[in-house]
This record gives structure tokens, sequence and C-alpha cells, in this order.
């Protein structure tokens, strides 16, 4: 049986590959979701992808894929360092949600060092450009398929 795992961008992640490129890279957010896909129909996974500017929409996504999906890769873009509203959602969906940045927040502004977000999470992937998702996919479909397995 196929996995289904659901993909949210937060805001600003429409502009990859345009916003700033020396920091974000030139991959656009085309190029995530091609990549992703790829990779889901590889590991007999059915992808889909999200992309927003609001909170709310964000927070009615993670409530709506329960009974939908069976994971959830998450950027929450600056919503990771300021909404409780969406750290409240990823523990109440009730799915193992992966939290994913393209950047390394570590690295950067000292406010993008706390993420509200990865606390509830299963796990975060950060740093490795669009990469990030790549190997926060893996990482999801290894966790559901052991989960499975017991």
């Amino acid at each position: 049986m196929s996995l289904r795992i659901l993909v949210l961008h937060g805001p600003n992640l429409d502009a990859l590959g345009t916003r700033e490129p020396q920091v974000y890279g030139r991959e656009t957010l085309g190029d995530v979701e091609r990549a992703l896909s790829e990779l889901g129909r590889e590991s007999d996974c059915e992808i889909e992808s999200r992309q927003t500017q609001h909170e709310g929409v964000l927070i009615e996504a993670l409530y709506g894929a329960r009974g939908h999906s069976d994971g959830v890769l998450l950027n929450p873009g600056g919503l990771t360092h300021t909404s409780v509203a969406l750290r409240d959602a990823v523990l109440a969906c009730g799915l193992p949600v992966v939290e994913v940045h393209v950047t390394n927040p570590h690295t950067r502004e000292a406010f993008r060092h706390r993420s509200l977000v990865s606390g509830a999470a299963l796990g975060v992937v950060q740093g490795f450009g669009i990469d990030s998702y790549r190997l926060a996919l893996r990482g999801l479909i290894a966790h559901l398929r052991r989960d499975r397995a017991s």
C-alpha cells in the first residue's frame, strides 16, 4: 500500500530561486516539488504539495491531513520562530511531521535560532538546500515503514 505524504511550504517559499539566492539558492519551489514527486514515485509514495503565505491555511491543512495522509513535511518559513498556533497544530494533528529548512537557521540571525515547531516535530532537517526536502522525505518514509512493519 502506497504512503501518502503531505508537503506544506509556508510563507515566502514560493519565491525560492529569486529571493536572496545567495542564501536560499537558485532552485525554485517547482524544482523542490519535482524532486519530491520523483522520489515519491521511486518510493511508492503519493506526494501532495501546498504552499501558502497564511498561518491559518497551514494549520487547517495539518488538521485536514488526518485520515488523508500518513505523514507531513513542513517548512514553516518565518512562522518557525513565531507561531505557537502552528506548533500546537503539529502536536494535535496526530501525524508524524518533519520540519524542513533549506538553510541552517543557526548560522543566520539570532532570532532565527529558536524554532517553536521543532519540539513538536518527529525530526528536523536543515541546511542542505533543497536536498533538505529529499533527506526529510527519505527519513519520514523510513519511519512510516518501520511503524507499519511493527
